[in-house]
């Protein structure tokens, strides 16, 4: 399993800057959230990204996947009756796989609540019926390209469409594609869901519907920083055979977010330690 960090904690650095530091803290790679790259991230061209790759690699990391997808640019949305707006939408995801698969990425996480949420008075089946017709476009895409892509349970009250792995496990077998998973994130599955985080892996990873995992404290700080205990998660992981990345996302930079990286990284890999 390789330990990734999500690379707007260490904004405002730039990319060589993220990459240096990332690495002398014990991080494999960086998630990268496309809007730290830029404004229309999915207008990248084939030879930025590769420069960028360039960068990543030369500091000895690599990208590992993208996340936070929809941010920019404005307006995005996969559960807008807009059936324009949804075209653009996915136009902007079919470029950030090109992008992924570019940047030689191997995920990519579908958060972006925001961007997904239901309008006031929309039929639940209706947000679901839109959100699978882009999804039903993106797994193949992704198939094609060695990718997989993963929808993220999110948690209330920043969420309401997909809170629990078990709605988006009723999207994945909708899709039925194999490059199209759901994921864990811990902090979203610690306020949201019944059961302890290390539970929801052992009953959801035999299933082959897990494809990434992110960790971080239910307080929205990163591992070790609050009262959540982990090695009994990685423990889960490591028993259930899980071989994918591991990324640190913190959402609250304690005292800032270098600080925060090089705990989390410190703090997980005593874990892989003490496992070991």
């Amino acid at each position: 399993m390789r330990l990734s960090l999500c690379n707007e904690v260490l904004r405002p650095m730039d990319l060589a800057q993220q990459c240096a530091f990332a690495n002398q803290v014990g991080y494999d790679g960086l998630e990268i959230a496309p809007f730290t790259l830029s404004a229309e991230p999915q207008l990248i061209t084939p030879a930025e990204a590769t420069r960028l790759r360039t960068i990543v690699e030369d500091h000895g990391l690599v990208v590992t996947g993208l996340h936070w997808l929809l941010v920019t640019p404005e307006g995005l949305s996969i559960t807008s009756p807009d059936a324009a707006v949804r075209r653009r939408t996915l136009d902007v995801m079919l470029g950030l796989v090109d992008l992924c698969a570019a940047l030689g990425g191997r995920v990519l996480v579908h958060g972006s609540p925001a961007q997904r949420k239901p309008v006031p008075g929309q039929p639940a089946e209706e947000a679901f019926a839109f959100a699978r017709e882009i999804f039903a476009e993106i797994a193949p895409a992704c198939a094609s390209r060695g990718l997989t892509y993963c929808l993220e349970p999110l948690a209330r009250p920043d969420n309401s469409f997909i809170t629990t792995v078990a709605e988006a496990v009723e999207m994945v077998e909708a899709i039925g594609n194999p490059a199209f998973k759901t994921m864990i994130d811990a902090s979203a599955a610690g306020q949201e869901e019944a059961e302890p985080v290390a539970d929801l892996i052992r009953r959801w990873m035999p299933t082959g519907h897990i494809g990434h995992i992110q960790l971080n404290d239910r307080n929205r700080r990163g591992p070790g920083e609050g009262d959540d205990r982990f090695f009994a998660v990685l423990r889960a992981l490591a028993d259930t055979g899980y071989a994918g990345d591991i990324a640190i996302e913190p959402f609250i930079y304690q005292p800032d977010g270098p600080a925060c990286a090089a705990r989390a990284a410190g703090y997980v890999r005593g874990l892989f330690e003490a496992m070991a």
